[in-house]
């Protein structure tokens, strides 16, 4: 619940670096992810998810605490990138867990919980830890540290069995290059890596980075308004989620992608062609829409299509959502120099725009793993 990104900055600046480096703990946290990710499905593959969850959690537990006693700003950003180390070791196993646990018809419905977790930790973080940082700039890394030994301790016994989730394997491993690129074969699952990439491209990277500049260089209002723009954007998208995992079980994955990034596309076109406030708040409103599909309908299209590949995959899909919410903010203040915020906007939305022609071609997965007798027609149940 406790999240300590709003008090990394001002804290890294108490040792005398400049704005760009406060900035790059972030980064490095981030970055981490990405670098991680592979190794942390391989890793999921090998020993298990409930293991590997529980030994990410307490690697950002333990970094975060120790983060909090740094004396040095390098101390600070290799801690945070130990975090982000274990951060993708969570991430991969949790998401890799849930999709090989959750049969078919209810993988989009547990999807949306699994997002919305996220979203409620994503919304409440802040606010309490930047209510802690304001007495203690120190305080929310140990506090946050502390609280997750907990989680830690149920994912390494109370889901301690984590031989039932490991896939099934050839007795001949095969390497993560070879199993990626078996998945990068199969159009849905180009598809799903694609949605992912555009969310956090735009309604992750963009929305984060660039709509606060905008809300005080175009708009002319103070961060009061971004924060109740994002809270449109955190409360629909809220509202959506499980009305979204319904449809995504009911009638399958890709209209639920294709209508995410279509939408979520739109969103981004508005902000760039409506002016004021209003336009703003509407454009906002239309992304938190979209958003809430994408949060659902790749994730399960991507447990349709596992097919006992396991952390590897999920890694990769993984990726390109950390990669989406690097390259997002950086493109879009490049666009912003040099042209204009319209500009950026465009771009991302046909950043999505171009993953729901992906979605579009891809086969749906709704129903693959569902025996076909003759004559019959796999698709939604009456």
């Amino acid at each position: 619940m406790v999240q300590v990104s709003p008090d990394i900055p001002a804290f890294a600046r108490h040792f005398g670096v400049s704005t760009a480096a406060a900035a790059s703990v972030i980064s490095a946290f981030a970055l981490m992810r990405i670098v991680g990710a592979l190794p942390a499905g391989r890793l999921a593959d090998r020993f298990g998810q409930p293991a590997v969850m529980a030994a990410g959690i307490a690697i950002v537990a333990v970094s975060s605490i120790l983060a909090g006693f740094s004396g040095s700003f390098t101390e600070l950003i290799i801690l945070r990138g130990a975090g982000g180390l274990g951060s993708a070791m969570f991430g991969v196993s949790g998401q890799t867990l849930l999709l090989v646990s959750v049969p078919s018809e209810q993988r989009g419905r547990a999807s949306g919980l699994f997002a919305g977790g996220f979203l409620i930790g994503g919304i409440s973080g802040p606010a309490v830890g930047g209510v802690i940082a304001a007495w203690s700039e120190r305080a929310p890394f140990i506090i946050y540290g502390l609280m997750l030994i907990v989680p830690a301790i149920i994912a390494g016994t109370v889901l301690h069995d984590g031989s039932r989730h490991r896939p099934e394997r050839s007795p001949r491993q095969r390497s993560a290059v070879a199993e990626i690129a078996s998945a990068l074969r199969d159009r849905a699952y180009r598809a799903a890596a694609a949605a992912n990439l555009a969310d956090g491209f735009g309604t992750i990277g963009v929305r984060s980075a660039i709509v606060p500049l905008f809300v005080r260089d175009i708009l002319h209002r103070s961060a009061i308004w971004t924060g109740v723009g994002f809270l449109v954007v955190a409360a629909i998208n809220a509202g959506t989620l499980l009305p979204a995992g319904r449809l995504a079980d009911r009638f399958g994955r890709r209209p639920v992608i294709v209508s995410g990034c279509l939408v979520a596309a739109g969103g981004m076109a508005l902000l760039a062609l409506l002016p004021g406030l209003g336009g703003y708040l509407a454009g906002l409103a239309v992304l938190g829409l979209g958003s809430g599909f994408l949060d659902v309908g790749p994730g399960a299209m991507l447990g349709d299509i596992l097919n006992g590949q396991g952390g590897t995959v999920v890694a990769t899909y993984q990726m390109a959502g950390d990669i989406g919410a690097v390259t997002g903010p950086v493109t879009g203040g490049y666009l912003v120099d040099v042209a204009s915020y319209g500009a950026a906007f465009g771009v991302t939305a046909g950043v999505l725009g171009l993953a729901a022609v992906l979605g579009l071609f891809a086969p749906e997965t709704r129903w693959r793993d569902q025996p076909i007798g003759p004559g019959l027609v796999p698709g939604p149940s009456p």
